[in-house]
């Protein structure tokens, strides 16, 4: 297989080769001649630590093979060189001569121009280490606030070069409502306006619903129906449980999810036509955090989106307000050292410090994690925020058998 994680420039020095005397075309020839090479190798025998490496670097040269593209691209567009074909643009041209979807030669060309505007962020996305995605959200920031995006360019690249993409998207969401509150309350009304929900019959007789909803209805919405479904894949599980015993697996559900789903949203039909008129209305818990600037002027939902001060002001007639204060002298004191189980106002505190499963690779929200103990509560850990930390149901367990084994846990 050679040295997978040798560098590539240290075996062309070797080979008598040198980058900086070859062509832009001959540089191009030389990396898809690697690439092809790559392709046809048998990666079944490199060891686990090998393939995490392989895998890792082939997402790293296609990144930069994307960078090259752009960069072509865009001289392509500048120079106007495609018109001597009879094209009509440098985007027709790449989908016709390189038979790409248009949709795609578009994002190459409206790439490489949003670069033009943005010198630091062309600088990380010519090395590597930003993809299309994080210049479309870079170029919003710049189209909303050209000189404040000037000022704090550099930071949100950092921000883009070193977080998660979900969490650089919220950096952005937030930058934005910041840099553009109005444009922010705009965008919120249009999509307030835009909610819809068609309700048609088919031929046969079914039922098609297709509904378009603004975030915050549709997560009142999705959260009622994931909590019904969740309750009947428990009446589920335990009824096959009971049927099968140990021996039960998914695929032996009476139900699949979709099929759950419909039936939770008919659960909710019929819950709503048999509700007396004079019941009680269900209220919304708000909290407001306060106390460091990583939590300032935080507005979110539960299921992390990012939404407009003007989406939650109408909730206030109808919502219990709760304050948290971070890192100030009213701080929640913790409570439970003396339990395992983490409730109340420490395990509050847990979820909204977190957010979400910390393990790196996972984005479960708060609502559907499990806080585990960082020193095992059987080895002497209290159960404090300090000592707590919040964990997806698979990653708990994955975390228990890891420790289990005295294998270290991943890198943030």
């Amino acid at each position: 297989m050679g040295r997978v994680g040798a560098p590539g420039g240290e075996l062309l020095e070797e080979a008598g080769i040198v980058l900086d005397a070859l062509a832009p075309s001959d540089l191009l020839g030389l990396a898809r001649a690697s690439l092809a090479a790559f392709t046809k190798r048998d990666l079944t025998r490199l060891t686990e630590g090998e393939v995490l490496e392989a895998a890792q670097q082939a997402t790293e040269v296609a990144m930069l093979a994307g960078s090259a593209q752009v960069l072509a691209g865009g001289r392509l567009d500048t120079s106007k060189a495609w018109q001597t074909s009879g094209a009509t643009s440098a985007a027709s041209w790449l989908a016709w001569q390189c038979r790409v979807p248009r949709g795609r030669a578009n994002g190459v060309v409206r790439c490489a121009r949003q670069l033009r505007d943005m010198p630091a962020t062309e600088a990380a996305f010519l090395a590597g280490h930003l993809t299309p995605e994080h210049v479309s959200l870079l170029a919003s920031c710049q189209w909303a606030d050209a000189e404040g995006f000037a000022v704090e360019e550099a930071e949100l690249v950092g921000h883009g070069c070193r977080l998660a993409f979900r969490h650089f998207e919220r950096v952005v969401s937030y930058w934005l409502a910041f840099h553009d509150p109005d444009g922010t309350e705009r965008d919120a009304e249009e999509k307030h306006a835009a909610r819809r929900v068609d309700c048609s019959r088919t031929i046969d007789g079914m039922v098609v619903i297709d509904a378009l909803l603004d975030p915050v209805g549709g997560a009142i919405v999705a959260g009622e129906l994931a909590r019904l479904e969740q309750q009947l894949f428990e009446a589920d599980w335990a009824e096959v449980r009971a049927r099968l015993g140990d021996a039960a697996t998914a695929a032996d559900l009476a139900r699949s999810a979709k099929q759950r789903r419909a039936d939770a949203l008919r659960l909710m039909a019929e819950r709503s036509a048999a509700r007396p008129g004079d019941a009680k209305e269900p209220r919304v818990m708000l909290h407001v955090l306060a106390g460091t600037d990583a939590v300032k002027q935080m507005c979110e939902l539960s299921d992390g989106t990012v939404v407009a001060p003007g989406q939650v002001l109408p909730l206030l007639r109808w919502a219990d307000v709760a304050r948290v204060i971070f890192d100030a002298p009213s701080r929640v004191i913790d409570i439970g050292v003396k339990q395992r189980l983490f409730t109340g106002a420490t395990r509050t505190a847990v979820e909204l410090r977190d957010l979400e499963c910390q393990h790196p690779s996972c984005h479960v929200r708060f609502s559907a994690c499990e806080i585990d103990h960082i020193e095992p509560w059987e080895e002497g850990g209290e159960t404090t925020q300090e000592n707590a930390r919040l964990y997806c149901p698979f990653h708990h367990r994955w975390r228990h058998r890891r420790r289990r084994r005295r294998t270290p846990e991943p890198a943030s």
